[in-house]
C-alpha cells in the first residue's frame, strides 16, 4: 500500500504506533546487548587513558630523537669520531662534545646518560653518578653490538630492549643513533660513530604511576621484545606478560575480553608512534566497569513505560490540534494553485501553521516584487554588455602592433645612416633590438641572447656618457647555450648605471661576469665602482630580499630597490628559495649584485 494515498491522520497514528513497537524491540534488545554496550563503554574508557599515557610517552622519546638528531648533526661531535689529531680532539672537539651532552642530559630529565663513540672504539660520555659507568662494561658492549650492525639503524634510530645490570640490580634501556658525517670530509655521507642515550627508567615509571583508572586496573608500557619497561604494577616491571603474549594482537587494539588470574579483564593495545613495535597495554576488571550500571536496568524500564504512554497521549493531542488548521491551509493553497494570484491565504490561528500561512503570503509578496526586478535587471544587464562590447571595440582600435614600432626604429636607424648620424643610427638600432628581445613570448631564452641583450644596452650607455665609464663583459662560453629567464641581468645593469656610477663625478667601472659555481649552478656578477649605499639602505635592502613575496608586499619599497626585489622574487618563485640575488655594498666603494640560477639545458621554452 503506497503512504501517499493514505490520509494524514492516518499515518500519523500509523507513525506512532510504528513508534512505540520500534522503542519496545529496541528495549528488548538493549538487555541482549548490554554485555557489548559494557564493554563498548569499557573500551572508550580505556582508550583515553592508554592515548593520555601514549601521548606522554610519545612526547618524551620524540624529545629524545630530536636532541640526540642535534647532537649528531652538531659539527664538532662530527669532527669528533673522525678527527686523526688527539691534540685537536682533546682540547676542541671533545669539551664542546661534553658541554653539549652534559647540556642534554640536564635539559631532559628523562636522560640519566649519554655517550659518543666512533669506529675506532674512542668513547666520550656523560653520566649520572646513579648510572655509574654502565657504558665501559662488556655486557653493554655486547647488548649495543647487534643494534650498531643493523642495516636499517643509518635510516632512523632505534630504542633498545632491557639491559639488566646485575652489579645494580637495576634496568636500563637506550637510544642509539649513527653519527653520519655532513661536514664534506673524506668520510662524506658515511657512518663514523654512534650516540647512545641511556632513558631514565625511574621517570618511565612515573609516567604512569599516576594513571586514573579503575582501583585493581593495571597499565603496562611494552618495548618490541614485550617486556614491561614501566607498569602501575611495580611487581610487572622487567617481567615479560606471557597472558597478553597468548592473545590475537589485532584484535587487542578494538579491546578483548580474557580471563586472567580467574578474573574478566578487558585487555586493550595502543602501539606508540615514536619507537616501533613499543605498546602500551591496559587491563581493566570489566566488574568494576559495569557494577554502576546495574540499577541503570531498572530505571529503563519505567523510563520506556512512560515514554509509551507519553508518547499515546502527546500523539492525541497534536493529531486534534494540527489537523484542523491544516486542512484549511491546504484549501487555500489549493486557491493558489489555481494561479490566482490576487489571493492571499487565510491566517486562521497564531500557533506554526499561522506563522506559515504568513510565510506564504510574505513569500508570493516577494515573489511579485522578485519578477518585477528581474525584468528591470535584464534591461540594465543588456545595456551593460552593450557598453563593454563598445569599451572593448574601442580598445582594439587604440591598441598599437609592437613590430610596427620596432619597424619604425629600423627606420630612424637607416635615416641616421643615410644623413651620417652614426650615434643615432646606433642607438635606434640597439634600441630596436632590445626592444625586440623583450617582446619574444618565451619565458626561458639562452644566456647567449641576454647577454647581447646587456652588450647593446652598453653601447647606449656609452654614447650617452661618452665613455665615461669602463664597461667590461665576461661570460664563460659553455654557458651562451643554456637557458635563463628573459631580461633578469639588463634592469640590474641599468641599476648599477644610474643608482651608482652616474652619481660619480669621476668615471667608474662596470664589470659583470658569469660562470658556473662548486654545485653546477649558474652565477651571474654585476660589480660597479660607484657611489654604493649606505649602510641603513643596504640592511633594508638585504632584510626585503629574504622576506617572502606575501610579507613583502605589506612592507615599503624604496625606487632604488624595487628592480632587484622583483627580479629575486621572480626567481624564487621559479626555482625555489636557494636561488635569487644577493647584494653586497659598501659606500663610497661600489655594489656588488650576485644572480644565482640553476643550470638549465638548452631546449625548453617555457617554465
Amino acid at each position: 500500500m503506497k503512504t501517499g494515498k493514505v490520509k494524514l491522520k492516518h499515518q500519523l497514528w500509523l507513525f506512532i504506533v510504528c513508534s512505540i513497537l520500534i522503542f519496545m524491540v529496541m528495549e528488548f534488545y538493549f538487555f541482549y546487548s548490554f554485555s557489548n554496550l559494557t564493554q563498548k563503554r569499557a573500551v572508550t574508557y580505556s582508550n583515553k587513558m592508554i592515548e593520555q599515557t601514549r601521548r606522554k610517552i610519545d612526547s618524551v622519546f620524540n624529545d629524545i630523537r630530536i636532541s640526540t638528531g642535534f647532537a649528531v648533526n652538531s659539527k664538532l661531535i662530527q669532527e669528533f669520531t673522525i678527527a686523526d689529531d688527539d691534540y685537536k680532539r682533546a682540547f676542541d672537539s671533545a669539551p664542546y662534545a661534553l658541554d653539549l651532552m652534559e647540556y642534554m642530559r640536564s635539559f631532559n630529565s628523562y636522560v640519566n646518560g649519554i655517550m659518543i663513540n666512533d669506529l675506532q672504539g674512542r668513547r666520550l660520555s656523560s653520566e649520572d653518578s646513579a648510572s655509574g659507568d654502565i657504558f665501559y662494561i662488556n655486557l653493554y658492549e655486547t647488548f649495543i653490538r647487534p643494534y650498531k650492525n643493523d642495516p636499517a639503524l643509518r635510516q632512523k634510530g632505534k630504542f633498545t630492549a632491557i639491559l639488566k645490570d646485575d652489579r645494580t640490580g637495576t634496568d636500563q634501556f637506550f637510544y642509539i643513533a649513527p653519527i653520519v658525517e655532513s661536514i664534506g670530509g673524506v668520510h662524506f655521507s658515511q657512518i663514523t660513530g654512534y650516540c647512545m642515550v641511556m632513558v631514565n627508567m625511574d621517570k618511565m615509571q612515573g609516567l604512569v604511576a599516576n594513571t586514573e583508572l579503575t582501583q585493581n586496573s593495571t597499565l603496562y608500557i611494552l618495548n618490541n621484545r614485550d617486556e614491561v619497561v614501566a607498569s602501575t604494577n611495580s611487581y610487572a616491571r622487567g617481567n615479560v606478560i606471557k597472558d597478553v603474549l597468548s592473545m590475537d594482537k589485532n584484535q587487542l587494539f578494538n579491546g578483548v575480553k580474557a580471563t586472567i588470574g580467574g578474573k574478566e579483564v578487558l585487555v586493550q593495545v595502543k602501539g606508540l608512534e615514536q619507537a616501533d613495535g613499543w605498546r602500551v597495554v591496559s587491563m581493566i576488571p570489566v566488574q568494576e566497569l559495569t557494577a554502576d550500571m546495574i540499577p541503570m536496568r531498572k530505571v529503563s524500564i519505567m523510563v520506556g513505560l512512560g515514554i509509551i504512554v507519553s508518547m499515546i497521549i502527546t500523539g492525541s493531542f497534536f493529531l486534534h490540534n494540527l489537523m484542523r488548521p491544516l486542512m484549511g491551509l491546504v484549501m487555500d493553497m489549493k486557491k493558489v494553485a489555481g494561479r490566482d494570484r490576487g489571493f492571499r491565504i487565510k491566517v486562521r490561528f497564531t500557533n506554526e501553521v499561522g506563522l506559515l500561512a504568513q510565510d506564504i503570503n510574505r513569500m508570493m509578496d516577494e515573489m511579485d516584487e522578485m519578477t518585477r526586478e528581474m525584468f528591470n535587471t535584464q534591461a540594465r544587464l543588456y545595456e551593460s554588455e552593450l557598453s563593454q562590447k563598445q569599451a572593448e571595440f574601442s580598445a582594439l582600435q587604440s591598441q598599437i602592433n609592437p613590430h610596427f614600432l620596432y619597424n619604425t626604429l629600423n627606420c630612424i636607424s637607416s635615416i641616421g645612416l643615410e644623413y651620417g648620424s652614426r650615434e643615432i643610427a646606433q642607438i635606434t638600432y640597439c634600441m630596436s633590438k632590445i626592444f625586440r628581445y623583450s617582446i619574444k613570448k618565451d619565458d626561458l631564452v639562452q644566456i647567449r641572447e641576454e647577454v647581447d641583450c646587456i652588450q647593446a644596452y652598453m653601447k647606449i650607455i656609452l654614447i650617452r656618457y661618452e665613455n665615461k665609464f669602463s664597461l667590461s663583459l665576461d661570460v664563460e662560453e659553455s654557458l651562451l647555450e643554456l637557458q635563463t629567464p628573459k631580461m633578469i641581468l639588463q634592469p640590474i645593469v641599468e641599476n648599477s648605471v644610474y643608482h651608482g656610477l652616474e652619481r660619480m663625478d669621476q668615471g667608474g667601472s662596470l664589470q659583470i661576469t658569469g660562470s658556473l659555481d662548486a654545485r653546477g649552478d649558474v652565477c651571474f656578477c654585476i660589480t660597479d665602482t660607484g657611489r654604493g649605499m649606505e649602510p641603513e639602505e643596504l640592511a633594508a635592502l638585504q632584510a626585503k630580499l629574504g622576506l617572502e613575496h606575501k610579507e613583502l608586499a605589506l612592507t615599503g619599497q624604496s625606487a632604488q630597490g624595487i628592480g632587484l626585489l622583483n627580479i629575486h622574487n621572480r626567481l624564487r618563485h621559479l626555482f625555489g628559495e636557494g636561488y635569487g640575488l644577493t647584494v653586497d655594498s659598501r659606500l663610497g666603494y661600489g655594489t656588488t649584485v650576485n644572480v644565482k640560477i640553476p643550470k638549465l639545458p638548452g631546449g625548453v621554452n617555457s617554465i
